[in-house]
């Protein structure tokens, strides 16, 4: 089963593009998972089993820093074509 989550990073601290420039690099390194950013959020595509990997690994990670919220959307299909222009 394919999904598309929807991801939205606040590390509750003064100097918080790091932090989020950071977790976007960290999962941009998985080749079996397709990665779309924009100015809001950033979205993720790919087999259910890998993306929940990837994204259990790098939001641990980011919880490393005191009072980081995380917002996602998951939707069991791949809805990928919707964020091409």
């Amino acid at each position: 089963m394919n999904v598309s989550v929807d991801i939205s990073y606040y590390p509750l601290k003064e100097e918080f593009i790091p932090p989020i420039k950071n977790f976007i690099l960290r999962v941009n390194q998985y080749p079996d998972i397709d990665v779309v950013t924009n100015g809001m959020s950033t979205q993720v595509f790919g087999s259910y089993d890998l993306v929940m990997k990837a994204l259990t690994t790098e939001i641990k990670k980011s919880f490393e820093i005191p009072h980081s919220v995380f917002v996602l959307k998951i939707v069991n299909a791949d809805l990928q074509e919707y964020t091409r222009d």
